[in-house]
């Protein structure tokens, strides 16, 4: 990501002298002065964004994203953010068809990418240096590094002058944490943050932090498209339901962020629905097709297609050429050369048509607020094919095939395709069904072996096993990168609570957390413990343990940023495939679920029931209940129930 700073169409000279040692030429910079700045968002108020970094605002000219950085003594400078790298962690394009979505501006919430743009933007001109640390070794002495590397190619002899640092250690501004201290070290300029009040400011505000900014109105409208679904549940491998499961996931992210989403094709055969519901995938079903008969119509009258008499098979049209529509639209998109024919059937009409009637239920104009970029396609709908390997290239003919039929196929048709996955020490042949059979029987062995006795037969648990089924599987499946290969491990000891990697140690935890609560009201109402203070009189400085300013920082901070990652779709205008991070949110929730695990095996939260003790515990107790919600929040993308016991 490149970060270039400017104010406007004229210098601003006494903010370039805080920032670069620029004195009267402003050149420098090559910042120019304004006489006013209107980019600090109040709540309510709402602006033009393109991507996922919190409160940003768009400048109304060439799609330009501007972060406002307010210094102590309330002057502003606005960077301008382009291309973004994924060296800094949060810092990940969205949406990069170009659309602009209206988001609320800044509503006080502290953001990492916020205070990372004020960093970097406080060096001066360049490219980003700073970075969030997070191993814990790293945050006992700070919590954000400016490389000594980076700085000598910065400033030469890698000597940050002093009134830099200054400015640096003096920002604030929209969701900048506030800063304690910025001292030169031998690492590089590191900077630690004044944690006491980054608790309160944190802790005060619990909801804000998990939830994703919610836009200001509706988002672009996504027809996500799983063709594995057309089928019967044993007809799903397992790379066909890895795409089911990114499809699912992808699909609840972007609903969070107002974007909306339909979901194709609607399941008919009777047994889908109760295996998806296993799986804990919402996913639509229908008992009726839509109509084929436009669709062909087409293939036959102006295709000039007739049947031949015995010499095709039934359900079959004929052979299209799709030459022309491959030379106009395909071999720019990156469309395999190959697919010059097409054998049109009544089945891929039948597929044609639900496509064709989703899209058509939709308002044809933007909806109120939505504005579109100048240079975006004319229709407002991305049509996302997600698609297991193997499936790809008849996914492409249809493509192609959709265009030549259907004057008014969408002119976005995008491809996430999913790698294979490939079973350790045997032939991927599973079925869906029968790896669904595999885990569940594994957790309830794992169950037996834990308790003592089988508990598959008890009522009370039945609804665990199921939910803590789906959650191995989901994680398994979701925590590689969609599009890499992935291997599989079928061993009973991928099941077990105490391996750390796994969906059930997730699930373990957050029912760990759920026995804290419930142990803090039971002792609440015996008269142990008093009832919890309002959080305003809570004395955040008490939180001295570094395994606390661990789960705030790396957790329960960083969180809403991640969810916009969930929901971040990279593609070029003109090419054919999409890439979405998935695994994000399960890699977040296992590391969490670790960082909790550590903490709370290490610290007793619920001490003696002793007044002075009190007001620590009640802290903790905040922290680890915005620990609980983020869990809670993170598991609902995956379409997870959190549990109550395990």
């Amino acid at each position: 990501m490149r970060e270039t700073v400017r104010s406007g169409p004229r210098p601003v000279a006494r903010i370039l002298s805080l920032v670069a040692n620029a004195g009267d030429d402003d050149r420098t910079l090559g910042l120019q002065r304004t006489p006013r700045f209107r980019t600090r968002g109040k709540a309510g108020q709402t602006g033009h964004a393109e991507g996922v970094l919190g409160p940003k605002v768009g400048s109304g000219r060439h799609n330009s994203l501007w972060r406002t950085c307010q210094l102590r003594d309330r002057r502003r400078i606005r960077a301008r953010v382009s291309r973004p790298s994924r060296k800094f962690g949060l810092l990940t394009p969205c949406f990069r068809f170009r659309w602009l979505l209206p988001v609320a501006m800044a509503t006080g919430r502290l953001g990492v990418g916020e205070t990372l743009g004020a960093l970097n933007t406080a060096l001066g001109p360049g490219d980003p240096v700073w970075f969030k640390e997070t191993r814990a070794r790293h945050l006992r002495a700070r919590d954000f590094l400016a490389p000594r590397p980076a700085l000598q190619a910065r400033f030469g002899d890698g000597q940050v002058p002093e009134r830099v640092i200054r400015a640096v250690a003096g920002l604030q501004g929209p969701g900048v944490a506030p800063v304690m201290r910025c001292a030169p070290t031998p690492a590089g300029l590191a900077l630690q943050l004044q944690r006491p009040a980054v608790f309160e400011r944190v802790l005060g505000a619990v909801p804000a932090y998990a939830v994703p900014a919610v836009p200001a109105a509706p988002g672009p409208r996504v027809l996500l498209h799983c063709p594995a679904l057309r089928g019967a549940p044993g007809s799903l491998r397992l790379s066909r339901l890895r795409a089911v499961l990114v499809a699912d996931h992808l699909a609840r992210a972007l609903r969070a962020h107002g974007v909306r989403v339909r979901l194709v094709p609607a399941v008919r055969d009777p047994h889908m629905p109760t295996f998806l519901q296993q799986l804990r995938v919402d996913w639509p079903a229908a008992s009726e097709r839509a109509a084929t008969e436009a669709l062909r119509s087409r293939v036959l009258a102006e295709l000039g297609l007739a049947r031949e008499g015995g010499a095709l098979a039934p359900g079959v049209l004929g052979t299209v050429s799709l030459k022309e529509v491959l030379q106009e639209r395909g071999r720019a998109a990156g469309y395999d050369p190959k697919l010059d024919k097409c054998l049109v059937t009544e089945d891929q009409l039948s597929v044609l048509a639900e496509l064709q009637e989703a899209v058509s239920q939709w308002p044809q104009a933007s909806p109120p607020g939505l504005a579109v970029a100048p240079h975006a396609s004319a229709d407002v709908c991305m049509v996302i094919h997600v698609v297991s390997c193997e499936e790809e290239f008849q996914q492409q003919k249809l493509d192609l095939l959709w265009w030549k039929l259907d004057d008014r196929a969408p002119l976005t048709q995008k491809h996430l395709v999913c790698g294979p996955v490939k079973v350790a020490g045997t032939p991927s042949k599973l079925t869906a069904p029968e790896y669904y059979e595999l885990r569940h029987t594994q957790v309830c062995k794992a169950s037996a072996l834990k308790h003592g006795r089988d508990l598959v037969q008890d009522p009370a648990w039945t609804e665990v096993f199921s939910i803590l089924s789906a959650a191995t599987i989901k994680f398994e499946m979701l925590s590689t990168a969609p599009q890499s290969q992935l291997l599989l491990a079928l061993a009973d000891s991928s099941i077990s609570t105490k391996g750390t990697r796994s969906g059930t140690f997730v699930m373990y935890n957050c029912a760990r957390l759920a026995t804290l609560f419930e142990g803090y009201k039971h002792s609440t109402e015996q008269g142990l413990y008093p009832t919890f203070p309002p959080v305003s009189s809570l004395d955040f400085s008490l939180l001295q343990d570094e395994g606390e300013w661990l789960l705030l920082f790396n957790g329960v901070l960083p969180f809403p940023d991640l969810l916009g990652q969930t929901a971040a779709l990279a593609c070029a205008a003109s090419g054919l495939h999409v890439t979405a991070r998935t695994e994000t949110m399960c890699k977040f929730l296992v590391q969490l679920s670790m960082d909790f695990s550590s903490y709370y095996n290490r610290v007793h939260i619920l001490g003696e029931p002793r007044p002075h003790l009190f007001g620590q515990m009640f802290a903790r107790l905040q922290l680890l209940r915005a620990v609980r919600e983020v869990l809670h929040t993170g598991l609902a993308t995956l379409g997870l129930p959190p549990l109550s016991h395990i």
